[in-house]
């Protein structure tokens, strides 16, 4: 499995996504994955399942050294007491002492962003989160967050598949060496009947969201961290690494629609 090397961690770039993953369910997912060798688990405070997650990795038998969890604060909590509040039941439910990377999962109106990120970098200070990153911010708000406060952003985590452009937003990041982890890069199953994904899959002897995910790591500085809660989607994601798109595939992934957004960013004035 690829790494990329960011604010003193190394990132698997192959993840598990876990949103709307509740319970057993959840649990089973995880320790599935486990077994099949992923080592890169992405949750947050508000999936409510951090403790399926936590019960997973503890009765897996990984060593935790070997695994990267990330987790988020949800943007209801981004007050300096309210994220240490947070942080710490977060870290009980999944049963660690520290977490590889903590991000704030949605910027907030009228959030302040120095305060917000000097509770942060006090939790990395203390050995209590390895490094600090954002989710769903854009260039403006990354601006103010990498220049002007100076914080060592880990990652930004956004939609990103093979039918939304994020050009702009990624030269911004690949300047400043920021990877960018890439949620929903199956489109949420969108891609799965795309006519020209197909084709390109019938040529390797792949699937379309195989093709997608290769399509997304080929890239320089981007991880994904597709959903899957099944042994059979875990496993063919994970054969994803092994297909090899040419020029021509690019191509036409290329001409792909690239306006296809599956979140709405919400709050986020001017996105980009």
């Amino acid at each position: 499995m690829e790494h990329l090397q960011t604010q003193g961690i190394s990132l698997p770039r192959l993840g598990l996504g876990t949103f709307r993953m509740q319970g057993d369910t959840c649990r089973a997912a995880v320790e599935s994955a486990l077994g099949l060798g992923y080592r890169h688990l992405d949750t947050a405070e508000m999936y409510g399942n951090e403790e399926a997650i936590g019960a997973a990795m503890a009765a897996s038998g990984v060593a935790r050294k070997d695994l990267h969890v990330t987790t988020k604060v949800w943007n209801e909590n981004l007050a300096p007491d309210a994220i240490r509040r947070a942080f710490d039941a977060s870290l009980k439910k999944l049963r660690l002492d520290h977490v590889d990377l903590y991000l704030v999962h949605w910027p907030a109106p009228r959030m302040n962003l120095p305060a917000m990120f000097e509770a942060l970098i006090k939790l990395k200070e203390e050995g209590r989160t390895r490094a600090i990153g954002v989710a769903n911010f854009n260039i403006a708000l990354l601006k103010t967050v990498v220049e002007e406060i100076g914080a060592p952003i880990a990652c930004n985590q956004v939609e990103y598949h093979v039918m939304l452009d994020q050009t702009r937003l990624r030269q911004f990041l690949t300047a400043k060496s920021i990877p960018l982890v890439a949620y929903c890069p199956l489109a949420q199953g969108r891609v799965a009947s795309d006519p020209a994904l197909t084709a390109i899959g019938r040529k390797h002897n792949a699937t379309a969201a195989q093709v997608a995910l290769r399509w997304l790591l080929d890239q320089d500085g981007v991880a994904a961290i597709p959903k899957a809660s099944r042994a059979e989607s875990q496993q063919a994601n994970l054969d994803a690494l092994k297909v090899k798109l040419d020029d021509a595939d690019r191509k036409a992934i290329a001409a792909l629609p690239k306006d296809r957004r599956c979140v709405n960013p919400g709050f986020a004035p001017a996105w980009d």
